[in-house]
């Protein structure tokens, strides 16, 4: 889509001028016509217009995406619109007008032109992949068929304000972990580069024979001081390495698998995930989505490709005439008191329920041991620092201790 700017004259006479996105030229006089204007000039944007550039720079830094925050804003405010009875197309170019980010303005600006145009709504929104995924989309389908459109944006506010509330949980819990990890590696930095080298250059001047503990700082001094080029060049490529290898698939699988079996986090991470899982799930089928449908659907959602290829076999299963039970054993994901309320569902017919008391217990769970993360790690760190501050204390204070002890004697 370009940009246009058209001149034009109004059904008073009076002269009107404006911009719009097309095409091409064209369809841009085609949409000033159906504006009521009769056009006289439409001339195409540069693309190095100030204007365009911004927009570009700032697509260019959010990747096209828009946050959650902005996501939970949008559908509590067409949740709102659609329950009051406004039109689908008005309500849309009213959420234009109100939406602060660039990226939702112009999604939602080619979302009300293609309404304008005939489009369903949710062929719409699947048009921007980036910003309403496939079970977002989904939903809004569904409730379009069953006239319950208001409905669907309600669960889908409280499926996004959920997750946002589990990110900002584990982001707290980490903070303060980082946060002595960062100060760690800064002392570590400081000391080699400014503190280590003057010790080593009076006990060079002393002559004194210096303990394992000693030799060990001053070599790791040395290090940072004559191959820093080098190391920070290392650092640097294995960085590229791993952002390159989590751009291909296996690669992305093998990080998948591996960061939900790290010590303490792991766990933390697998249970958030099947948090979603379940409680995605449940709104999918209690909205009307077929089984093997919403499997395929909520695989999407997870955002791991681990626990995707996992969920993928579960759909595999049920399509081969499994049960969701034994589909879910042979998964291997989940608990034994998990799979109980499985069982249970299906027997009462009442799965969506028991998928989301099956949400709650995982996100119960993860705010269990988000709770329990920081005494669990503080131990390791306590570690680390003692056996830095044991290391210098030995590499620096015994041969000074050695020297008075010898100018004594």
């Amino acid at each position: 889509m370009a940009l246009f700017n058209y001149t034009g004259r109004n059904a008073n006479g009076s002269q009107v001028k404006g911009s719009l996105e097309a095409a091409n030229v064209d369809l841009a006089a085609e949409k000033v016509f159906k504006k009521g204007i009769t056009p006289i000039a439409v001339t195409a944007v540069k693309q190095g217009d100030k204007t365009s550039a911004n927009i570009d720079v700032l697509e260019l830094f959010n990747n096209g995406r828009v946050s959650l925050e902005e996501l939970i804003i949008f559908c509590r405010q067409m949740y709102a619109l659609m329950r009051s009875g406004v039109p689908i197309l008005r309500a849309i170019n009213g959420m234009v007008e109100s939406a602060n980010s660039i990226t939702l303005k112009k999604a939602l600006s080619d979302i009300g032109r293609q309404l304008e145009g005939g489009y369903a709504f949710s062929s719409a929104l699947n048009s921007h992949p980036k910003i309403f995924d496939n079970l977002f989309v989904s939903l809004i389908h569904v409730g379009e068929n069953t006239g319950q459109l208001d409905q669907a944006f309600l669960k889908l506010t409280s499926y996004l304000e959920r997750e946002l509330d589990t990110r900002k949980r584990i982001k707290a819990a980490l903070r303060y972990p980082s946060m002595v990890l960062i100060a760690i590696t800064a002392a570590i930095v400081i000391l080699n580069i400014f503190v280590i080298p003057t010790f080593a250059d009076m006990f060079s001047r002393l002559g004194a024979d210096l303990p394992l503990a000693t030799r060990f700082i001053i070599a790791s001094s040395n290090l940072f001081l004559n191959y820093w080029p080098y190391m920070l060049t290392g650092v640097i490529l294995i960085f590229y390495m791993i952002n390159k290898s989590l751009k291909t698939k296996q690669g992305r699988l093998q990080w998948d698998k591996r960061k939900i079996n790290i010590p303490i986090v792991g766990s933390i991470i697998e249970r958030s995930i099947l948090a979603r899982f379940s409680h995605s799930f449940a709104i999918v089928l209690k909205a009307g989505v077929p089984m093997t449908t919403g499997l395929t659907l909520v695989a999407d959602a997870v955002d791991n490709s681990y626990m995707q290829g996992k969920i993928a076999a579960m759909r595999q299963g049920i399509e081969g005439g499994e049960s969701l039970l034994r589909s879910s054993v042979a998964s291997g994901l989940f608990t034994p008191l998990v799979l109980q309320m499985v069982a249970v569902g299906e027997e009462t017919g009442r799965v969506d329920e028991l998928l989301a008391e099956v949400g709650d217990y995982y996100e119960r769970e993860v705010d269990y041991d988000l709770s329990t993360l920081t005494a669990r790690i503080e131990p390791l760190l306590l570690v680390v620092v003692a056996v830095m501050v044991l290391v210098l204390a030995l590499g620096i204070f015994t041969p000074m201790w050695d020297m008075a002890s010898a100018m004594q004697g």
